[in-house]
């Protein structure tokens, strides 16, 4: 199996999985229980977050843990919206999102806010001068997503917190989901309020998120019912879920310092040899993230190329995962003014510290001989 999907969710390390099981099976009480059962199962919490703060560079009581990427990104956005809308309700964003932030935004207009979404140039990126012109008064919030999870593309997230330093009162929210462990990134030294991060996408389970929250910010929960996570995220914990999530963190890291440069020489070597086929122009910009490369073979249905990838045990995607099942052009390649051809053509190929060369041969050997036998058809 050649698994280019990583950016959908990663292989679970057997390691995490392991963890789970033996957390699930030793650790099962609440942590919130005061008998002796529960305090072992708190206290393994509290090392957990211990763990992940330092992987972080953080405060352990910085850390929120949460159920992904959709609920920190929705935790983080409405949160603030509804607990600072007295003192403006004005926001700023990307049309780049991810659909739980897009769709959080558009939930947000709805109830009164006004959004203002950046256009990105035709590198898929935005400027930190962008960002700075489309500041009010009423501004409570900026948004940001670090590394496109369509594009690749990087986001100024360092020069936006430093910016945004001339206006404390405006939070800085960073959707870290796509670039954690292979896209360095420093919370504290970009000046982050908020930071999302989800454990499928370093081989860790589904289900699982940290949410940072910049000690003295206060959110307004999404959820009531208890004061699990000092109330920011009521209910019982996921202490199998947590501690598996900690463990891949930390071996994702353990493997970013050695293998982001070879991740990124397999991807450039994929991107040139895929340029070379008849009909494919690039979307992903030059500097791009390391794992993510976007294509688009153009007057080529990618669903059918996907689905012929896949009957030869590769597995590749055409945009995010989110909205894979619907076939409209895709919203992110459209914000960079590309055509309805091309927006609706591409092809999204992510790897992993793991892929190799060989696989990387073999995907596109492949793609070369399905685009050159559907061209066939295509003429008689």
């Amino acid at each position: 199996m050649v698994y280019f999907d990583n950016s959908a969710t990663t292989i679970p390390y057997p390691e995490v999985i392991d963890t789970f099981s033996t957390v699930a099976r030793s650790y099962f009480a609440n942590p919130s229980s005061l008998h002796p059962l529960g305090k072992e199962a708190e206290q393994l919490l509290n090392h957990a977050r211990k763990k992940v703060a330092s992987i972080l560079a953080v405060e352990a009581k910085e850390i929120f843990f949460t159920s992904g990427g959709t609920e920190g990104n929705n935790l983080a956005i409405k949160g603030t919206a509804r607990q600072l809308q007295k003192r403006g309700k004005h926001i700023i964003t990307t049309s780049l999102e991810h659909s739980s932030t897009h769709d959080a935004m558009a939930e947000l207009e709805n109830d009164g806010f006004s959004i203002t979404y950046l256009t990105p140039d035709m590198n898929g990126q935005v400027s930190a001068e962008q960002i700075e012109n489309a500041i009010t008064s009423e501004t409570i919030l900026v948004s940001m997503i670090h590394v496109s999870n369509e594009l690749g593309s990087k986001q100024p997230v360092e020069e936006t917190g430093a910016i945004l330093r001339k206006y404390p009162k405006i939070v800085f929210h960073v959707d870290h989901v796509q670039g954690i462990t292979k896209v360095p990134l420093s919370i504290k030294d970009a000046s982050i309020d908020l930071c999302t991060i989800s454990a499928h996408k370093f081989h860790g389970l589904k289900g699982n998120g940290v949410l940072y929250v910049r000690q003295g910010l206060k959110l307004s929960p999404l959820f009531s019912g208890g004061q699990q996570e000092k109330g920011f995220r009521p209910g019982t914990e996921n202490l199998a879920g947590i501690v598996s999530l900690t463990k891949a963190l930390r071996m994702a890291f353990d493997k970013a310092d050695d293998k982001i440069a070879s991740l990124k020489d397999l991807s450039t070597w994929i991107e040139r040899e895929v340029s070379e086929i008849d009909g494919v122009v690039m979307n992903s910009p030059l500097n791009r993230a390391p794992h993510i490369l976007n294509f688009s073979i153009l007057h080529m249905k990618p669903e059918v190329i996907v689905q012929a990838l896949a009957e030869r045990d590769i597995y590749v995607s055409t945009k995010s995962a989110c909205s894979s099942k619907n076939f409209e052009p895709s919203r992110v390649l459209s914000s960079l003014g590309f055509s309805e051809t091309r927006a609706s053509s591409a092809i999204r190929v992510s790897l992993s510290f793991d892929n190799t060369k060989d696989e990387a041969i073999y995907f596109v050997k492949t793609l070369k001989d399905i685009v050159s036998t559907m061209k066939k058809v295509v003429k008689v």
